[in-house]
């Protein structure tokens, strides 16, 4: 019984990452390149764990979560520097990322729904408040299973009658290709799955937690999250043409009947709902760690109004661009570069706190097994979050797209620069 609580309490993660953009995203990998690049999500599946696992074990054994770690550690200006980016790249995405999380779930709700969009937003967003007002982030995140079963019925049970090539999607698992063109659109599966936000969200979660019913419960959530994926990439491998949803809807119904658009747009409003709940509880925890203060846990408890606050905040701002019928763009190409910045930042910094001996003691200190796959994630994490700033400079800048070779050069050269300081610190720690 413990480890299904474990596991309804962890399925928070896998709301939380996948969203619009992971159903936009995969769904277009399908269309563009049908199953070659379910590696992708295999890979990010498994980076997202590692990173996902250390944030939590952070929490378990030295009782402070992500987001106090990493405002206590330093001082001057170090500490109000690191303090400035998680401001910028966790409240101010998730109040940008919002606006896409509401969009998305009232476009699954208006695929199945003959009512005004206006109508649809209120309901979404009274709905998203409801269970941020009247439950703690444990339970908002038991509540959320439910939505996480709903996209797995979608998207798995569409895949599935689907019925890809057994064969052509066991090598799109496991071997790992990049046809032409389509390296961004790899950076983009893996970056809506690694998301910096779900990291201080999780670690929240995980404060009174026991670890090893918490590696459970995420190893089963994060594994549900990455099955669902890679449903989507073979629900989007169905259509020709241009992809939009509700084409995808409609070839989904030609082939399956017509109880499958349905399906379809109830999955599509299960992850814009849950993200949309995710995302301000994830601000909320985070502002929660940043300005806390320890002997005085009321301050920011789940119903203070400081918290509440902040969760209100975010949701009023993809109420307003609901409403509006318009995307922040460039609230979001800041947000973008902000994150860009703090994933790899927040990557290296588990990497080197899960390696010191004072904060982590002797049982919570990570194996040599375990530095190798945080060290590969984190060079992941700079290839993102390289590609992720220069992407947003460029764009905000009204420039011409860098290609994707200028932009793993880039991440590459910067990998480099970072490795000597980072080894030795490892090595002063342990």
């Amino acid at each position: 019984m413990r480890r299904l609580l474990a596991v309804l309490l962890w399925s928070v993660i896998a709301a939380a990452f996948i969203g619009p953009g992971t159903v936009t995203t995969c769904a277009a990998a399908g269309v563009d390149h049908e199953l070659a690049l379910v590696w992708a999500l295999v890979f990010s599946t498994f980076a997202t764990f590692v990173l996902q696992e250390a944030a939590a074990r952070l929490t378990v054994v030295s009782g402070r979560d992500l987001a106090r770690a990493l405002s206590h550690r330093g001082g001057g200006t170090g500490r109000l520097a690191g303090v400035v980016l998680v401001v910028l790249a966790i409240l101010l995405g998730c109040a940008a990322y919002e606006a896409g999380n509401v969009v998305g779930a009232v476009t699954g709700a208006a695929l199945a729904l003959p009512l005004p969009l206006p109508a649809l937003t209120c309901g979404v967003v009274a709905a998203a408040a409801l269970l941020l007002w009247i439950g703690s982030p444990a339970t908002i995140a038991r509540a959320l299973a439910g939505f996480v079963a709903l996209m797995g019925i979608a998207f798995l049970v569409t895949a599935a009658l689907l019925a890809p090539p057994a064969g052509e999607l066991l090598a799109g698992a496991l071997v790992p290709r990049i046809p032409p063109g389509a390296g961004l659109l790899v950076l983009g599966l893996v970056g809506t799955t690694v998301v910096p936000y779900n990291l201080f969200l999780g670690s929240g979660v995980a404060a009174g937690q026991v670890l090893s019913e918490a590696r459970f419960g995420l190893a089963v959530s994060i594994g549900l999250g990455g099955l669902i994926s890679m449903g989507i990439v073979v629900v989007g491998s169905a259509l020709d043409g241009a992809f939009s949803y509700p084409a995808l809807a409609a070839v989904l119904a030609e082939r399956l009947g017509g109880w499958a658009a349905p399906l379809f747009a109830a999955g599509l409003f299960a992850a814009g709902l849950s993200s949309a709940v995710t995302a301000p509880l994830a601000a909320a925890i985070t502002a929660a760690g940043l300005f806390g203060d320890p002997d005085r846990p009321g301050r920011w408890a789940p119903r203070s109004w400081r918290f509440r606050a902040v969760w209100m905040a975010v949701l009023a701002t993809g109420l307003g661009f609901g409403l509006a019928g318009l995307r922040p763009v460039p609230v979001i190409l800041l947000a973008q570069a902000a994150n860009g910045v703090l994933l790899p930042w927040v990557a290296i910094f588990l990497l080197l706190a899960v390696n010191d001996r004072r904060l982590m003691g002797e049982a919570g200190l990570n194996g040599w097994v375990s530095n190798l796959a945080m060290a590969a994630v984190v060079a992941v994490a700079l290839v993102l979050g390289t590609s992720g700033v220069l992407r947003a400079a460029v764009a905000a800048a009204g420039r011409p797209a860098l290609d994707e070779a200028t932009l793993v050069a880039a991440a590459a050269a910067l990998a480099l620069l970072l490795a000597v300081p980072v080894v030795r610190r490892l090595k002063t720690l342990r």
